[in-house]
């Protein structure tokens, strides 16, 4: 995690983690179990690591010069179940394409 975009892509993989296990996990066991302390413990830590993706976000966003759109996007995922699964896969394509572009150069 030596990058911007490293601490973030972890970061936000960890808070996708916490999101879906609030949602399928912790809820159901307060609605439909009536065990509301999950929700209390997995709510903390997901809002402890929402607020840290989206601090590493904007650091991101500027670090890496990202457009207005997909800094929007980005944070707009957060919201959606599996959202920031998608966006790690996204973010380490473009890793990788910008790596494999650099080592063309250095060849060349």
């Amino acid at each position: 995690m030596s990058t911007p975009l490293s601490r973030f892509r972890a970061i936000a993989l960890y808070e996708g983690i916490s999101f879906l296990v609030l949602l399928f996990l912790a809820m159901p066991l307060k609605y439909m179990l009536d065990i509301p302390e999950p929700v209390k413990y997995v709510g903390w830590a997901h809002g402890v690591l929402f607020v840290l993706y989206v601090a590493t976000l904007a650091h991101v966003f500027f670090a890496e010069r990202w457009s207005f759109l997909k800094g929007v996007v980005a944070f707009a995922l957060s919201f959606v179940p599996f959202g920031t699964f998608w966006l790690d896969k996204k973010l380490k394509q473009e890793e990788e394409a910008k790596l494999a572009a650099k080592r063309e150069r250095q060849v060349a």
